[in-house]
């Protein structure tokens, strides 16, 4: 199965601003990346469109498919594991996560120091910090500027094994 890293942190610390560039920078080095972000609730048919028309009809799942992109919309009666997620992205060299705290996966947090100046996670589920202050945890840690040196570590750790 693709490798999963999870990017954590708390709330408004930056995480989906700095993963923008992570990603760009994944890309630009030729790997095919997949996010899978969680949240607590969301809305993606809108009411009246076909999709919400055929989920209101009944269907259990909705795929709506253009020459550019696709989405599953999915009825689910309890929410999916990670893994379960992950099974349903093929054909990725990466699959990075965005807000799962409590999940199993290897951890890259982003502590920046107008919003704490301490880490959310237990040690030992870090792999690195991405941090603008001085954190006494034993992992790699990068400046908020130091993306390509990040992509490089998660490349060597997570893309080319």
């Amino acid at each position: 199965m693709t490798k999963i890293i999870s990017f954590v942190g708390k709330s408004n610390v930056g995480k989906t601003t700095h993963l923008e560039k992570v990603i760009a920078e994944i890309k630009r080095r030729g790997y095919k990346v997949a996010i899978i972000k969680h949240t607590h609730e969301f809305e993606i048919d809108m009411p009246g469109k076909d999709t919400w028309r055929h989920t209101q009809a009944g269907a259990d799942s909705v795929v709506i498919s253009s020459p550019n992109k696709m989405a599953l919309i999915e009825k689910v009666t309890e929410e999916k594991t990670l893994d379960e997620i992950a099974q349903k992205l093929q054909d990725v060299d990466i699959i990075i996560t965005e807000g799962y705290k409590r999940g199993k996966m290897p951890k890259i947090e982003i502590v920046r120091k107008e919003r704490s100046t301490e880490s959310i996670c237990d040690p030992k589920e870090l792999i690195a910090l991405v941090t603008d202050c001085d954190i006494a945890i034993d992992v790699p840690k990068f400046g908020f500027d130091q993306v390509k040196e990040l992509v490089g570590f998660i490349e060597e750790k997570f893309i080319d094994t």
